[in-house]
This record gives C-alpha cells, structure tokens and sequence, in this order.
C-alpha cells in the first residue's frame, strides 16, 4: 500500500513540475517566481500573455492525456485485452472520420463536432466488437480487426485533403496534435465532456475487475455482463472521441500508460483507473512541451512523438499477443 501511495505521489509531483516547466519554458520564458507573482497579483505583461495563450495548450495537452489513457484501460477491461486503445483499434479515427465528414458538408455545425465525433467512435467500436465476436472476445481477432477498421477510417478521413483547401484546414485541424491554437473555449468543451468521462470512469473499477473473469463465474456473482460491457465502453467511447475531437488523433497513449501502471501498482482497476488519468496526462503534457521546446521555433506535434515512444512499445506488446491468443 505504502509502495502505490509513493507512486501515486511521484506521478502527480512529476506532473506538477511539468506543467510548470511547461508555463515558463516557450518563445516567451519567465522566471518560477515571476510567473508566481504574475498569476497571483497581476503586473506582468508575459505572464498575462502566457496565461491567454500558453494556459489553454495545457490544459487541453492534460485533459486529452487523461481522456485517452483511462479509455484505453476501460477498452482493455471490456475486451480482456491489453492491446486495446483507441486509436490502435479504430475508435479515434472513426470519430474524426464522421467529425470532419458533417463539418465538411455542414460548415455551420463546426460547434457540435464532438457530438459527432462521439458518434463516430460508437460507430467505430460496434463494428470492433461485430466483426471481431464469434462465440467470445479472441484477444488477437479483436486488435487485428481493429488495425483493419483503423486504417480504413485512416484513409478515408485523409482523402478530405482532395476535397479543396476548406476540407484541408479542417483536417489538419481536426487530425493535427499540435495544440498552438487551443483557447479557452476548447478547455470549457474538454474540460466539461471529457471531465464527465472521467467522473463516470472512477467508480467503474469494480466491474472491471469482475470482468476479468470469465464470462460465467461473472454472471454467478450477479454481474450483467452485457449491460456492463456497454456502459463501460460507452464511457470510453465519449472519452476517446471528445478527446480526439479537441486534442486530435494521438495514438498509443492508451496502451503505454495503462502498461505501465500495471506495472508499477498492479491490475486493480481501482486504482488503475485514477493512475491512468495522472499518468496519460503527464504523458501527453511532457511530449507536447518536448515537441514545443526541442526546435524551437518550429513545433514537432505530439503525436509524433507518441509515435516514436509507442511503436516500438506495440512490438514488444505484439510478441505477447500468442500467449493472449491461446487463452
């Protein structure tokens, strides 16, 4: 126990440091306590700068992190698979595929984007579990059909960049994890669907934890195991399209913070849970501000980086695959 309160402590002072980090570091840079005094009594013309422009990207950088990795680890339970993410199985880039197909044709609905990007991503996962089920849940049918689904919606949604140069600032909005642009509206729009997510997310671990038995012994103890599969992947669903919709298309944050935190605190998902929130938030927030900082001026999105940190993590996952395969 003392040993998961450390990590849990670590985690969120890393965190802390980070956003911090983050707020002074940039093409405008002030000094720890300058930016103290500066949010707290005003004054300060950078600091003020800072707070309009650079607190937003943040904010947005954590609540997308968040968002997408306590998706992911809702995904894995719902499916008993640890390669389940978002955007590995389709559900990210099928909420941008519906999100960016009614904003295209329906300029005046850009608002309601994450309306449809929730639709999107439903739709995304009910074809993920249609195609993948036979007689259970095979773990490697389920994430080779959710490659297959990805890379359809993937090209589909880049075939808008034909559509005229509109439907390519839309993409490239919709797509792009570079979080230059946000304001504070942005975080008002996360901040209120993706903190719903969250909230309905934490009390969620005990089923999660049921649902790791087999489907059976599930029912024996009183579980309804079709109606908690679809509220827990609803639940992730709103979480990994809102983000999607707001943040962009980020791949593998799902799948490295979930595996990691198994690691370090185990397989409850009562806890597993809240370190997903902690830790996807650290994680996106640190690859956006290295993306920001590294050349400077020029900005390397954080989806790259994810990219470069999360491919060679899903190899070493898939070598595992035939283990979860036989089960």
């Amino acid at each position: 126990m003392v040993r998961r309160f450390s990590v849990f402590l670590v985690i969120s002072a890393l965190l802390v440091f980070t956003a911090v980090f983050s707020m002074m570091t940039g093409s405008i840079k002030v000094g720890f306590n300058e930016l103290i005094r500066g949010l707290l009594f005003g004054g300060s013309e950078q600091v003020e700068i800072i707070r309009d422009l650079r607190f937003p990207r943040i904010v947005v950088s954590m609540l997308t992190g968040a968002s997408l990795a306590v998706s992911g680890v809702l995904l894995q339970a719902v499916m008993r698979n640890p390669l389940a993410e978002p955007g590995i199985i389709g559900i990210s880039s099928g909420a941008g595929l519906v999100s960016l197909t009614v904003v295209t044709i329906f300029p005046m609905l850009y608002f309601w984007s994450p309306l449809f990007s929730v639709l999107g991503g439903a739709l995304a996962c009910f074809l993920v579990y249609s195609l993948s089920w036979r007689s259970q849940l095979n773990p490697l049918r389920l994430i080779l059909v959710g490659i297959a689904i990805n890379a359809t919606f993937t090209g589909l949604g880049q075939s808008f960049n034909y559509r005229g140069s509109y439907a390519v600032t839309t993409v490239n909005q919709a797509v792009s994890s570079i979080f230059t642009m946000k304001i504070w509206e942005d975080v008002h729009i996360l901040g209120l669907f993706g903190g719903i997510g969250l909230l309905l997310s934490f009390p969620l671990g005990r089923w999660c934890n049921m649902l790791a038995f087999q489907d059976e012994t599930a029912r024996n103890l009183g579980l309804g195991i079709e109606r908690v599969r679809l509220a827990i992947s609803a639940v992730a669903v709103l979480l990994a399209s809102v983000a999607t919709a707001i943040g962009g298309l980020i791949l593998f944050v799902g799948l490295l913070v979930p595996h990691i935190g198994r690691t370090l605190i185990g397989s409850n998902y009562k806890l597993l849970i809240p370190f997903s929130a902690v830790g996807g938030a650290l994680l996106v927030l640190a690859a956006d501000t290295i993306g920001r900082t590294a050349l400077a001026p020029a900005e390397i999105p954080a989806s790259i980086i994810m990219a470069v940190i999360g491919g060679p993590f899903l190899i070493i996952m898939l070598k595992r695959s035939d283990k979860l395969g036989n089960k």
